[in-house]
This record gives C-alpha cells, sequence and structure tokens, in this order.
C-alpha cells in the first residue's frame, strides 16, 4: 500500500507541475477576453477533457509505442527528463516554455474563435513533456495496479485544472503578476529534481 501512494505522490507531483494550469491561467484569461461567464466555463471543461483524455490514452498505449518504434525504456526515460528539465528551467526564470506554445501560436489563440482544443488543450495542457511524463510514470510500474494511481493522479490534476480555469479571474487577482511567477518558480524546483531523477533512472538502465 505505501508503495502505491508514493507512486501516486510521486505522479501527482509530477503531473501537475508539468501541466501547470496556474502557469496556463494567464494565457487562458487573454484568450477567453470578453466571453461569458457560461462560454469560459465550457471552454475549461473541453480543454480539460480533450487534455485529460490525450494524456490518459498516451499512458495506456505508451508501451505500444516503445515497441513500434524500437524505443527503450531506458532510452525514453532520459529523452522524458530532458524535456521536463527544459521546462522546468523556463518556470524557475518565469517565463512560458517553447517546449509547450510559441508566442505565434499563443497570438493565434487569442484571436481565434474557440480554443478550447488548440491551444489550450494541445499544447499548453498536454503538451509533449507531459505525455512524456505520463509514459515515462506509466512504465515505472511493474504490476496492472501499478498503473492505478498513476491514471487517478492524471484525473485528479484535469479536475483542479478545471476548478483553476473557471476561477482563473480571481487567481490573477489574488496572486497578480508577482505571485504567479512566484509559484512557478517553486514549482519549477520541484519539477527540475523530478527531471533529474528520471534522467538517472534512465541512465542506469541504458549503462546496464
Amino acid at each position: 500500500m505505501s508503495g502505491y501512494l508514493s507512486l501516486f505522490l510521486v505522479s501527482l507531483s509530477a503531473v501537475f507541475f508539468v501541466v501547470d494550469p496556474i502557469g496556463v491561467v494567464p494565457l487562458f484569461l487573454a484568450m477567453t477576453a470578453g466571453d461569458s461567464p457560461e462560454k469560459v466555463r465550457r471552454t475549461a471543461m473541453r480543454a480539460c477533457l480533450v487534455a485529460c483524455g490525450m494524456m490518459l490514452f498516451f499512458a495506456l498505449f505508451g508501451g505500444v509505442i516503445f515497441k513500434v518504434f524500437g524505443v527503450s525504456l531506458g532510452a525514453f526515460r532520459v529523452a522524458g527528463g530532458i524535456l521536463l528539465l527544459i521546462t522546468a528551467l523556463d518556470m524557475l526564470r518565469a517565463r512560458p516554455s517553447e517546449t509547450r506554445t510559441t508566442p505565434t501560436e499563443e497570438q493565434e489563440g487569442v484571436v481565434k474563435e474557440d480554443v478550447a482544443i488548440v491551444p489550450l488543450a494541445i499544447p499548453l495542457l498536454s503538451g509533449p513533456g507531459a505525455i512524456a511524463t505520463a509514459m515515462v510514470l506509466m512504465a515505472k510500474g511493474e504490476t496492472l495496479t501499478s498503473a492505478i494511481p498513476v491514471l487517478a493522479a492524471i484525473i485528479l490534476t484535469f479536475v483542479a485544472s478545471y476548478f483553476i480555469l473557471r476561477a482563473s479571474g480571481m487567481i490573477q487577482r489574488v496572486l497578480r503578476q508577482s505571485g504567479v511567477a512566484i509559484v512557478e518558480r517553486v514549482m519549477g524546483l520541484i519539477l527540475a529534481a523530478i527531471a533529474v531523477q528520471f534522467i538517472a533512472d534512465g541512465g542506469k538502465e541504458l549503462l546496464r
């Protein structure tokens, strides 16, 4: 039981910090400016449902992708760790990570009529780093039941993301830009440690 709890806590920390819904708040506000409260709620709901579906899909079927491309688990852990580390370093500097979205994509999102799927769900909430994290975490388990904590962490992350996006206006008013930057840096520090652990575990497997 303690092993499953430990895996759940590690998974929840890694997934929540790499999805980073608090960091998405300023972009969400810009993209939904002028929308009615009902439309904002629907946009947040659709974005979180699509992103959660993407993450669950890759978590469940990531092993098949390993086999199709002939990629070892160790190599994927190192690659996923490096991608996470890049994201974490951007978070520590409190700037948007270009592994998730580029300034051009952000600008297009502001003028789009429907932003729920692109760019909110993909790539802002379920970008390459988040998908790689889900696949690596699923690969850590040795039994079928060990997948449950990881899947539960993904679902819980997007439930929390939905409520954070719905309350984005209030969060922005309370934290302000400086507060959001502080939270980003703390989350980035923890994410950097998780990324280094991924790289170390993958490196051990490759050396073996």
